[in-house]
């Protein structure tokens, strides 16, 4: 093998040990098939892994389109082709955890959402509105920025729950930090809400924080 050409031995590597045996450049110069003029796919791989302060291949997802043309021997096809790698994974990641998915169960819940929010920059909240038989009905962005117990009303909650003529819900939001530990803010907005929907009869299931591969539930941890 060490006398192929650099940029065919990842294809041989894959041949003969599987996709698995290959690094995240030798997985991403398969992709990109070539490299640029005098640099071998492999080179030019790992110079795009290098572009994001995320370590390997999800830094990819991370970095925009407008990025990846900036880097000599990326054009527009092969930007595209990458965001479309990254999105793909992403969507397969959900896929799996769909399969699961049980919305009495806190673990496969953050699963299922966990490749939609964790790679998010932003703070973003969403509401999960239930049927009488714990069915999603709808799901709804409420907030996107910071999640803050003085800026988001229980009213606009639960408008929404109404709308929907949801019996109970859960809250979801992520910590861009990657540490999903609940804050002062989030813990004040639980209750706020939990209260309002004790008066309304609409019940607060969970409030679920997403990191990064990690979630808290707060009816798990008994915050609720």
């Amino acid at each position: 093998m060490k006398c192929l050409p650099q940029e065919e031995r990842p294809y041989e590597k894959c041949w003969h040990f599987g996709a698995g045996s290959l690094t995240d450049a030798e997985l991403l110069s398969v992709i990109l098939r070539t490299g640029s003029r005098g640099e071998p796919a492999l080179a030019l791989s790992k110079r795009v892994l290098s572009l994001s302060t995320e370590e390997g291949l999800l830094g990819i997802y991370h970095l925009s389109l407008t990025d990846l043309v900036k880097v000599r021997g990326i054009g527009r096809v092969k930007a595209v082709q990458l965001k479309c790698i990254a999105e793909l994974s992403r969507r397969i990641a959900k896929k799996q955890a769909g399969s699961s998915l049980s919305f009495t169960d806190p673990e496969t819940v953050a699963d299922y959402y966990m490749e939609d929010f964790r790679h998010e920059e932003q703070e973003k909240l969403m509401l999960l509105l239930l049927n009488s038989k714990g069915r999603l009905l709808g799901e709804e962005l409420i907030s996107k920025g910071t999640v803050n117990a003085t800026l988001i009303s229980p009213r606009e909650i639960f408008l929404c729950a109404l709308r929907y003529h949801a019996v109970s819900f859960i809250l979801l939001h992520n910590h861009p930090s990657g540490n999903p530990t609940p804050s002062r803010e989030d813990c004040l907005l639980t209750q706020r809400v939990k209260e309002s929907g004790e008066l309304l009869g609409i019940e607060l299931l969970d409030h679920i924080i997403i990191g990064d591969r990690k979630a808290v539930s707060f009816r798990l941890e008994q915050l609720l």
